[in-house]
């Protein structure tokens, strides 16, 4: 692929596509409208079974990024993996208002839920999609969230380590497949990528996004407020944060919280590429 050339909107769906056929036979794709634009989910798993919802991360990551650990957790849970609004995907942003603030995001999660018709849900975000999880589970109705998954979560619990910001702005400023690639190869240290999800990710370089969502961490006070079970996995090679210090203030401010860490795995490798065991990890945790 060429690193000058400009983004291919037909290449990008075609790398999503190939991505997706990864996904378990009988998945299926919905679009549900919502007050911040249409909103593409990928459905999987037995209908009638507690719903599960899943929030790639931000830059490249998409829903269709889930493959790898939806068979075990599509077994007891109907799977709804979600492209979030204005990000990388096939959702799309609508001709009012964009999300400005935490609040429009966990406004536009309450919107998909009742678009999808599902009162209560499991909730399952990573990095950035586990901080638009967190603060949803924050803002919900009692009862909303029933359980919470953060894997690697990033800006909830520590900020970003300077080094990481330091590589990352090449591609921030002047996105291409060639400066994305690079930056997955130094985050992830080298280790054995899949080739369709890494082309995914380097086709969606230059993807029309707005501007992300961002802000400060949550409360101390709000986070010991929130009564909800968490399991909080940290990823031990990832270069995104110190993963012991996320943990440590996620246990000292949480008060279900339970954390582990996945062993031989890095930030932006999650979660196509995380250790045998997690999604069992995930589904043992939601049962």
């Amino acid at each position: 692929m060429s690193t000058t050339r400009p983004y291919d909107p037909d290449a990008f769906r075609a790398a999503y596509d190939k991505v997706l056929a990864k996904w378990p036979p009988g998945h299926e794709t919905r679009t549900v409208p919502t007050p911040f634009g249409t909103t593409h989910v990928i459905v999987c798993g037995p209908a009638g079974a507690p719903a599960l919802f899943l929030l790639p991360g931000g830059g490249g990551a998409t829903s269709a990024s889930w493959y790898a650990q939806v068979p075990d957790l599509a077994r007891a849970h109907r799977v709804y993996a979600v492209d979030l609004i204005g990000a990388p995907g096939r959702s799309t942003p609508g001709a009012g208002r964009p999300p400005r603030t935490a609040a429009d995001l966990a406004a536009w999660l309450d919107a998909l839920h009742d678009g999808l018709g599902v009162p209560a849900a499991d909730l399952c975000g990573h990095s950035y999609g586990a901080w638009i999880a967190l603060h949803h589970a924050l803002r919900a109705a009692p009862g909303r969230v029933r359980r919470l998954v953060l894997l690697d979560p990033t800006q909830c619990f520590a900020g970003l380590r300077a080094s990481y910001l330091l590589h990352a702005l090449p591609m921030l400023l002047r996105p291409t497949p060639r400066r994305v690639r690079a930056f997955l190869e130094w985050e992830t240290g080298g280790a054995p990528l899949d080739a369709d999800w890494l082309a995914l990710q380097e086709a969606g370089a230059g993807f029309p996004a707005g501007r992300p969502v961002t802000g400060p961490r949550p409360a101390p006070e709000a986070l010991r407020g929130l009564d909800v079970p968490v399991l909080l996995l940290t990823a031990a090679g990832s270069r995104t944060h110190d993963p012991a210090a996320v943990a440590a203030r996620a246990g000292a401010l949480l008060p279900r919280v339970t954390t582990a860490v996945l062993p031989d795995v890095s930030h932006h490798a999650l979660p196509q590429g995380a250790p045998p065991g997690l999604a069992r990890t995930v589904a043992e945790f939601l049962a």
